[in-house]
């Protein structure tokens, strides 16, 4: 038996902490467990912050999150894992930038500092103590990070973009009928 390995240690205690707290967050948003709005609740609140359809954005963000974060924390297909939590978490930072970087003003600091380890992790790779070492890596292949990364990636610049649009569509309007 070989003795235990620090980094992939680390690895496994940063992949659970990490993926905990994201599966948290998504089963707020799916379920309403631990205080969150549900499916309709948190639909709403997506209509309200100009994410529209709010349902299906609200089924994307929980899933993004207790998916991803679910993944992150078994350590399987860890590429997609981190990829679909860090573009979660992009959309997020959107809502949450306008109130500036730090948390305690509503700003962006945790949901970026979530997307940011989800994102290192996922690039990373689960290590040792892992289930994608466990099957040899069947769903973490080198091809599958950049892969990964630029699906969310895209993903989010589109839901991102796309809200952007209709927000200064919607101020367009409201200047054009003085409201």
């Amino acid at each position: 038996m070989s003795a235990i390995n620090r980094r992939d240690l680390g690895l496994c205690v940063l992949r659970v902490g990490t993926g905990a707290v994201l599966v948290a967050h998504g089963a707020q948003k799916l379920f309403g467990w631990f205080g969150g709005g549900g499916l309709e609740g948190t639909a709403k609140a997506m209509e309200a912050m100009g994410y529209r359809p709010g349902r299906r954005n609200a089924v994307a963000a929980g899933l993004g999150e207790a998916g991803g974060g679910a993944l992150l924390m078994l350590g399987l297909a860890t590429p997609a894992a981190g990829a679909a939590a860090a573009g979660a978490m992009a959309g997020a930072v959107a809502v949450h930038a306008p109130a500036g970087f730090f948390n305690q003003s509503g700003g962006f600091e945790y949901p970026a500092f979530l997307g940011f380890t989800a994102a290192a992790i996922g690039v990373t790779g689960a290590g040792r103590y892992s289930l994608d070492h466990a099957t040899r890596h069947r769903f973490d292949q080198r091809w599958m990070v950049p892969a990964a990364f630029l699906g969310a990636a895209l993903a989010a610049a589109a839901v991102v973009g796309k809200r952007a649009v209709e927000q200064l569509e919607e101020a367009a309007d409201s200047d054009r009928t003085g409201d």
